[in-house]
């Protein structure tokens, strides 16, 4: 999958200094004094490269056409502050829900993947089990686990954050 650069700046870059993007390395932690039951990995601490401050507003959102004709997406900036790292937008899903167009098995090829509903709910069916959201629900969809939107209520809003911003999907049938 090609990779593209992200977009232009919005917003102007703060007169602070930057901050870094994401570099993983080891982490020096001592072990804890309880035995763990089994092995445990070592750590690891993520460094960023440089970033610009990033302020989106309510007042200024705009939602735009993206991934599913069923939703819309507000971008928050953070795929620009992190070069593609991580991209994080608010999903609106439009009108009643229509399980013929929602309906499609499919899944995400990303390294991580968050989701906070904020309004309303949805029924979605993740790896074959049912599971209602509702508001304030958090839920990780593990990489590649293939789900389906099953129904949604009106109204229905969702912040969702994944890694890396730029991913594919991959429709099941």
């Amino acid at each position: 999958m090609a990779t593209r650069k992200p977009p232009q700046a919005a917003t102007a870059p703060s007169a602070r200094p930057r901050t870094s993007r994401a570099v993983t390395t080891a982490s020096s932690k001592a072990p804890s004094a309880a035995k763990p039951s089994r092995p445990k990995a070592a750590a690891k601490t993520t460094r960023w490269t440089d970033q610009p401050f990033v302020v989106k507003h309510l007042k200024q959102a705009r939602f735009k056409p993206g991934l599913r004709s069923y939703a819309a997406y507000r971008d928050l900036g953070i795929a620009l502050a992190t070069s593609g790292a991580v991209q994080a937008h608010v999903i609106r899903l439009k009108g009643p829900c229509d399980p013929k167009v929602v309906s499609i098995r499919h899944r995400h090829l990303v390294q991580f993947q968050m989701i906070y509903m904020l309004k309303g709910w949805l029924l979605g069916e993740y790896d074959g089990r049912k599971v209602r959201m509702e508001e304030g629900s958090c839920w990780i969809q593990p990489p590649g686990i293939p789900h389906t939107v099953l129904n949604y209520s009106d109204g229905c809003e969702m912040l969702e954050v994944i890694l890396p911003a730029d991913f594919a999907t991959v429709e099941m049938g």
